[in-house]
């Protein structure tokens, strides 16, 4: 016997989740991160290797939500990496070479996501203060999922007031893994009139293909991924010796499901010459969250933390609590190109 105490809420998103199945179609569901801004390579195909401040960076993200609404919260992981590369062999613009692998785990049912990208990029320099780059990344998405440990509306034991898994449920999976190609591209800008402003804007598209995605038997409706689009502007002002502020806004949108996210942080000069760092901050996914965020920078690793206090009317049934995310990054320069290091192009202490 394989059992839970019946919950209407939990029904609900039980049929919510069965339904987006069904459709085949991740409506607003695609792996993010609160922190887009330390997930470059999702964000953007054409962030690959646009390194404001260094030659190459490794990252790592780790997310954990719904903790009260599901029995089993989703995690989602990411591991990526990218560096400037053939900077003496263009004039003034170089190319940026990275990857990046997802892994996302969700819910009792065991929907597991991975995902493995590699991108491309040039960036191009155009006079002395702009930056034009273009991306690209292909890579395999696969999907799994464990029928065994769901739970449907049909296995509700009225009699006990149960899920009885033993009960027999007319869903039935046609696949319990499935694979594609994915394609994203993107566009980005950065201007940097000064040492102490730098801006920066960019756009992607994401599934240009429009994969196929579903578990179940053809039947008649479009299961193809619809495309996601991306967009943000950040910028990065240094105010004096001590304090750099760096506002940010990101949006999103795919099929009927959008999200807007504004906010920024600072980073506080602890040690004068700019190798210890404290930062925070604050953002707001509009109509669902608050997003606080605090960080340590220390030479040329930093890491970030954000609290996702849900605002919107699913904060009844989670306590007010949406998702933990920690960003771990470790950047630095060559130790040699072209006879000495190249300079930030964004405000540094």
């Amino acid at each position: 016997m394989d059992c839970i105490i019946y919950k209407p809420g939990k029904v609900w998103t039980l049929m919510f989740i069965l339904a987006v199945l069904a459709q085949g179609q991740a409506i607003g569901q695609d792996l993010h991160f609160s922190q887009f801004f330390n997930s470059p390579l999702t964000t953007n195909p054409a962030n690959t290797g646009f390194i404001p401040d260094a030659d190459y960076r490794i990252g790592a993200n780790y997310r954990n939500q719904w903790v009260n609404v599901m029995s089993v919260p989703y995690k989602t992981f990411s591991i990526y990496g990218d560096a400037q590369v053939f900077r003496d062999r263009f004039e003034n613009g170089w190319l940026g070479l990275g990857g990046v692998l997802l892994r996302d785990a969700a819910g009792s049912g065991n929907l597991t996501s991975t995902k493995l990208y590699g991108s491309i990029a040039y960036h191009q320099m155009l006079g002395y203060a702009s930056l034009l780059t273009a991306g690209f990344n292909v890579g395999m998405s696969n999907k799994r999922i464990d029928p065994t440990k769901l739970k449907f509306p049909d296995q509700f034991n009225q009699a006990t007031g149960f899920f009885d898994a033993g009960l027999p449920t007319n869903v039935v999976f046609t696949n319990t893994s499935i694979t594609y190609m994915d394609i994203q591209a993107g566009l980005n800008y950065a201007y940097f009139p000064t040492d102490n402003l730098y801006i920066n804007g960019g756009f992607s598209v994401h599934h240009l293909n429009r994969p196929k995605e579903s578990f179940f038997t053809e039947s008649g409706f479009d299961n193809r991924l619809a495309m996601r689009y991306i967009g943000f502007l950040s910028a990065s002002i240094k105010l004096n010796d001590q304090v750099i502020l760096n506002p940010m806004g990101y949006y999103t949108s795919q099929a009927t499901a959008n999200e807007l996210v504004l906010g920024g942080s600072a980073n506080y000069n602890l040690s004068g010459d700019g190798e210890v760092q404290l930062i925070g901050g604050a953002f707001y996914r509009a109509g669902e969250s608050i997003i606080p965020l605090i960080g340590f920078q220390w030479k040329n690793f930093r890491m970030s933390f954000t609290y996702d206090v849900t605002t919107s009317s699913l904060a009844a049934y989670n306590n007010s609590r949406g998702a933990i995310e920690f960003s771990l990054l470790k950047q630095g320069f060559y130790s040699d190109y072209n006879g000495s290091q190249r300079q930030s192009l964004c405000p540094r202490f």
